[in-house]
């Protein structure tokens, strides 16, 4: 019997941790995740002009090469430069 409560014992142990994990990757990275997503598909979609869009999240404006997100929840704002102004990234494609 000593044997299973310890098992018992590490099985809760393990799933507390799993949660713990799960907790703070979801409240804590994968916000960081979203918005850098949402910024960079931003970037892209304004190809360097100006774009607003008002989306589940919060509002996106671009305009002058560079995109702010600002979370509709929190009223937090961030920013990104957009590297491109064409919306070209190069690569790939078509050779002479």
């Amino acid at each position: 019997m000593k044997e299973a409560t310890g098992e018992l014992n590490m099985t809760v142990v393990t799933v507390v941790a799993i949660a713990a994990l799960m907790a703070f990757f979801y409240l804590i990275i994968w916000p960081t995740i979203k918005t850098g997503m949402t910024l960079t598909s931003a970037c892209s979609a304004s190809n360097g002009e100006k774009y607003d869009m008002t989306t589940d999240d919060g509002e996106i404006h671009c305009e002058g090469g560079s995109c702010t997100f600002t979370d509709k929840d929190s009223g937090a704002t961030n920013k990104k430069e957009c590297s491109q102004a064409s919306g070209n990234r190069g690569g790939g494609g078509g050779g002479e």
